[in-house]
Formats: structure tokens, sequence, C-alpha cells
């Protein structure tokens, strides 16, 4: 009976394993810079929608 418990334990831990930061990603890049890569375009994305609302602000304020 607890050897049952142990393999059921091993197959859920094993189960919560994610992918290593050097394994293969998508598009020849590794999952660590898949993910520097998101990160970068996320911020790029966030600058970009601050300065769309400045350039509207600006143009409707009166002058």
């Amino acid at each position: 009976m607890k050897n049952r418990y142990g393999i059921y334990l091993g197959a859920m831990i094993l189960a919560s394993c994610g992918p290593a930061q050097n394994d293969p990603g998508p598009g020849g890049v590794t999952v660590g810079e898949a993910k520097a890569l998101d990160d970068a375009a996320e911020m790029l994305d966030d600058r970009n929608i601050v300065l769309e609302h400045e350039a509207a602000k600006s143009k409707a304020a009166p002058q």
C-alpha cells in the first residue's frame, strides 16, 4: 500500500516539472531566450501605448 502512494507521488512530481532554461524552445531559441524575448516585446508594447496616449493628449490640448 505504501509503495502505491510512493508511485503516485513520484508520478505527480514528474508531471509538475516544466522545461529547463536551456531546453529547445520555439523558433530555434532556448526556453530562457524565448521568455526574455517575450518580456522585451511586452516592454516595447507598453512603451508604445504610453507614447500613443501622450500623442493623443497633445493633439486634444487647446493651443
